[in-house]
């Protein structure tokens, strides 16, 4: 939409957290014909002390744009784009009518580029066959809205293990069969847009998502409009991420042990609180109650805790242990059919069974976890 970027009136504000996104990000906006993005001058050269943060992850959410809102406030700037310091990340915030900041998650953001890519790539191919060639990717933890959307539209959906090198791995796999893989994302806010970097890259995925805003403006609608049309017609798909801490390995191999064992040796809890649990699938066991086997399909690996339960409600859970920090992470994600569009019943819903995994199955006083927000 080169044309329409010419003559967009939307103002952007980019922040490349003292990382090396600057230039590069300047450059994709040029080559999109764009007018250059608003730089936050206090963040956009390489600094490895990260003076004016705390912590130099947008993953973090409003704390580290603090003075992007301030630019975008002083500009009138409506859209924030940030990238991390490597710039292989992008976070991305919108000016409400209220005034608020809203910054998309990372699975919100992963519906908003899948959709966009998949409608771009439609108008493109006129050949309505095509489309049972196309594939998208997401994480196994990432939210399954890609699914709905596969489902509806008529292309593949895949999951792989967490990290981009299953993602590239499978994308390469898919491409040498002659099949085209459009997108793959991951909650963390990782986008792999285009198939010329078989990985996450923050800085094509700014000026992909800078190009989605500028037209959904001219139909006069926003990000946050758009998000909420994805969800009616596809169904709404909320999570909740989170996770606690934990520095006695024993510790960790116990709770996963215990899940194992929670309703006598080798059996696997029928209830989390009032919620009954439908599935499990163990990718450190191999163990996958969903296959006619009770063998998982995805590769297991014994070095790693990661269990997966399914919810008779449409939730979706998933515990695992982290590769790099002292984290037991959880992602709970609700998927709803299309037309249940009671938002705020369907949060009060996962909040509800988000506090059960909690409770019954981190049980963090008995295990003396450190919660998140301590």
């Amino acid at each position: 939409f080169r044309d329409l970027n010419k003559k967009s009136a939307l103002k952007f504000v980019h922040t490349s957290v003292h990382g090396v996104g600057h230039e590069f990000v300047q450059s994709a906006f040029q080559a999109f014909s764009f007018s250059p993005p608003l730089a936050v001058p206090e963040q956009k050269d390489p600094d490895p002390e990260f003076p004016t943060v705390k912590y130099p992850n947008p993953e973090e959410g409003k704390g580290v744009l603090k003075l992007s809102f301030e630019l975008a406030d002083r500009e009138g700037a409506r859209i924030i784009l940030a990238n991390d310091p490597d710039a292989d990340r992008l976070a991305v915030a919108e000016k409400q009518e209220g005034g608020d900041w809203k910054v998309f998650s990372g699975n919100e953001l992963g519906a908003l580029l899948g959709w966009w890519i998949f409608t771009c790539w439609k108008e493109q191919s006129p050949e309505p066959s095509a489309v049972k060639n196309v594939y998208m990717l997401a994480s196994t933890v990432s939210s399954k809205i890609l699914r709905a959307i596969a489902v509806q539209e008529g292309f593949h959906f895949e999951e792989t293990l967490t990290g981009f090198k299953w993602m590239g791995n499978r994308a390469k796999e898919l491409i040498d069969q002659g099949k085209t893989v459009l997108f793959a994302f991951e909650e963390a806010i990782g986008y792999m847009c285009s198939p010329i970097v078989l990985d996450k890259d923050g800085v094509s995925a700014a000026v992909i998502a800078a190009e989605m805003a500028s037209y959904l403006a001219t139909k006069n609608l926003t990000l946050s409009q758009q998000l909420n049309a994805i969800f009616n017609k596809y169904g709404y798909h909320i999570s909740r991420n989170s996770y606690f801490l934990c520095y006695d390995q024993t510790t960790i191999r116990n709770l996963f042990d215990n899940l194992r064992n929670y309703d006598g040796d080798s059996k696997y809890p029928k209830l989390c609180g009032k919620f009954e649990v439908k599935g499990v699938r163990d990718l450190t066991t191999g163990f996958d109650n969903n296959q006619p086997d009770n063998k998982a399909i995805l590769p297991t690996s014994k070095s790693s805790q990661m269990i997966t339960f399914t919810f008779a409600n449409g939730g979706v859970a998933t515990m695992r242990t982290s590769g790099t920090e002292p984290k037991i992470k959880y992602y709970a994600e609700l998927c709803a059919a299309p037309g249940n569009s009671d938002y705020n019943q369907l949060k009060k819903e996962l909040n509800d069974l988000a506090d059960a995994i909690e409770q019954h199955f981190f049980q963090p006083e008995k295990n003396k976890l450190q919660s998140k927000a301590d």
